[in-house]
């Protein structure tokens, strides 16, 4: 029985797997994000929106309100920290995933993202840009690098690196055609 190639909690035996199909039919690397809500039209519930997601072993439900200020009762996470949280978290399995595959193997990382949202346009208030963008902080311990010896400026290449190559943050930078009606 052979071991798994994990570094990081990166399987890149998967990730080789999955490279080598994608260069014989890049078809393969198209996958659907598909989900199924309901507006939540009872105020006892604490939420606005509920969703089930499918995922490769299972399924989960979310329920969404939207913050006070924004007509929700601010009782669970809003759709904006939502956004930001999946976005952070595709952009540091992005940066762990080109780490692993490089051999550096770390014992700690944390990240802290900020991301300042204006209103404005929501209320009809004036023409102003939505967020002007997301921060990231990385928190790398350098002395918890335990295989191939790697530096700060080798971090900023990499971090750059993750920052093209994530698809979240693609997603966020380029117009996404976004067609809604009813059915």
């Amino acid at each position: 029985m052979t071991t798994a190639n994990i570094i990081n909690n990166i399987n890149l035996d998967k990730i080789q797997k999955t490279t080598v199909n994608g260069q014989k039919d890049k078809q393969s690397l198209k996958k659907p994000v598909k989900l199924e809500g309901e507006w939540n039209f009872d105020t006892e519930k604490g939420y606005q929106f509920k969703t089930e997601l499918a995922y490769e072993n299972g399924r989960q439900v979310i329920e969404i309100d939207s913050p006070s200020f924004l007509g929700g009762g601010g009782n669970r996470l809003g759709p904006m920290g939502y956004c930001v949280a999946g976005i952070t978290s595709c952009f540091i399995t992005t940066f762990m995933t080109i780490l692993s595959k490089q051999g550096i193997k770390l014992e700690k990382l944390k990240i802290n993202a900020e991301c300042n949202i204006n209103f404005a346009k929501t209320f009809d208030i004036s023409d102003e840009p939505i967020t002007e963008g997301i921060n990231f902080e990385i928190d790398i311990d350098d002395t918890a690098t335990t295989t191939t010896s790697v530096d700060r400026q080798q971090l900023r290449q990499l971090i750059i690196m993750a920052e093209e190559r994530c698809p979240a943050i693609y997603s966020m930078s380029h117009i996404i055609k976004v067609n809604a009606k009813l059915k």
